[in-house]
């Protein structure tokens, strides 16, 4: 029987007109494993600016290893959730090493950050509590808020990105709710700006608030030894609650983490439902993630490096005519205007072999449109001088620069 053709026909409409605007999103495709250099079908070597893999180390030789290690020793997968046929003991020593480098209690691991972000509001939130959230938080964290307020029938409502002014007075107008939780992305990823953490975690106090704090974009970038918006900041265990991500610097495979006090940690294995009706992490990426944050332990030197190649790429691009959103982190955002030409310069530098994304409407607001730079501890100065006469090239030849 052939599939309802109303509804395929709906489908084929659309994706024909994303293709007529200009904003269809194409696929490429990797031969290699994900590093500074990456082999493209049909492209051959290409210069990547568009990967989370912050430190190197998705294809670190280390990681790799204790993967395979991991694969030899507990199989392919879980074969069924934790509570019922038992939880591997590497997903023990890597939520010990989590909490640790995060500086809480305790913390538990799920098969990727939007789960784990998807899991907390739900579970902890009762009727009566109220949850706010910052108006560029990310979309894990919105539909978070949005399925808590859907079943526990808690209050929320948004405040203006880091408008602290906002986020006091609308606290204030809920004083009387049972419990109020703050939600802020420790870096934001569209802006690569930084939460005005140590604010905020005032604010709460003054106002009995909890602050939850996801620190994907941060764990392994900022701070000293890569510890987070909070070593950033000087306030490393003073953050009630952190989620964050093993997929980005921490090896770039996959899976989340919830961290913080020991009572809340139990209480999400307990009743979370992502955590009770999902396979924990396969046990290769779960041993890979754990020597991820080993090694990062033991080589905060990365992290350096890390800083100094955004700083040289910044510093290069803007003396190429180019004006990125201002930050320290290794998000560097290039503002084009409308999505179609974000789209557009991706396409040409790919071309000139250099593989970053265009983001337009709706992951960013109308008419602010990007191509958003990520810059790696893996990156050579002559992979970013390469990158720099691309975007030279290209901004020319779009009347850009």
């Amino acid at each position: 029987m052939a599939l309802n053709p109303t509804f395929v026909q709906d489908f084929e409409a659309q994706i024909a007109q994303l293709k007529a605007d200009r904003v269809y999103k194409r696929l490429n495709h990797l031969d290699s494993p994900q590093g500074p250099r990456v082999r493209m079908e049909g492209r051959g070597e290409v210069v990547i600016l568009s990967s989370n893999n912050y430190l190197g180390l998705a294809d670190d030789p280390a990681v790799v290893e204790a993967g395979h290690e991991g694969l030899r020793r507990y199989g392919a997968g879980t074969a069924s959730v934790r509570f019922i046929c038992g939880t591997f003991t590497v997903h023990r020593e890597l939520e010990t090493a989590l909490a640790r480098f995060v500086g809480t209690e305790a913390a538990l691991s799920y098969v990727s950050a939007w789960n784990a972000n998807e899991a907390l509001t739900a579970t902890v939130v009762e009727a009566g509590d109220f949850v706010i959230s910052d108006e560029l938080n990310h979309a894990s964290i919105i539909d978070s808020i949005r399925l808590a307020k859907a079943i526990k029938k808690c209050t929320t409502a948004v405040y203006k990105h880091s408008d602290l002014d906002d986020l006091r007075a609308k606290l204030r107008a809920n004083r009387d709710a049972k419990r109020k939780l703050i939600w802020t992305d420790g870096v934001f990823s569209m802006e690569g700006s930084i939460a005005k953490l140590p604010d905020i975690l005032q604010i709460a106090r003054e106002e009995n608030a909890v602050v939850v704090m996801d620190d994907s974009h941060a764990t392994g970038v900022l701070g000293k030894t890569g510890r987070g918006t909070a070593e950033h900041f000087g306030v490393l265990g003073e953050v009630d609650v952190i989620t964050s991500t093993l997929g980005k610097a921490l090896g770039g495979a996959a899976g989340g983490f919830i961290a913080g006090p020991a009572a809340l940690v139990d209480m999400m294995t307990q009743r979370s439902r992502p955590q009770l009706f999902s396979n924990a992490l396969p046990p290769t990426v779960a041993a890979s993630s754990l020597a991820a944050v080993e090694l990062t332990e033991r080589e905060p030197a990365r992290v350096e490096t890390l800083r100094e190649n955004a700083r040289y790429f910044r510093e290069r691009i803007i003396e190429a005519g180019f004006k990125p959103l201002a930050g320290e982190t290794p998000i560097i955002p290039i503002i084009v205007g409308e999505t179609a030409a974000a789209i557009q310069m991706s396409d040409l530098l790919l071309d000139e072999g250099v593989f970053v994304t265009g983001f337009g409407f709706p992951v960013v607001p109308q008419g602010q449109a990007r191509v958003r730079c990520q810059i790696s501890a893996a990156h050579t100065r002559d992979d970013l001088d390469f990158a720099v006469a691309a975007f030279k090239k290209v901004g020319a030849k779009l009347g850009i620069i």
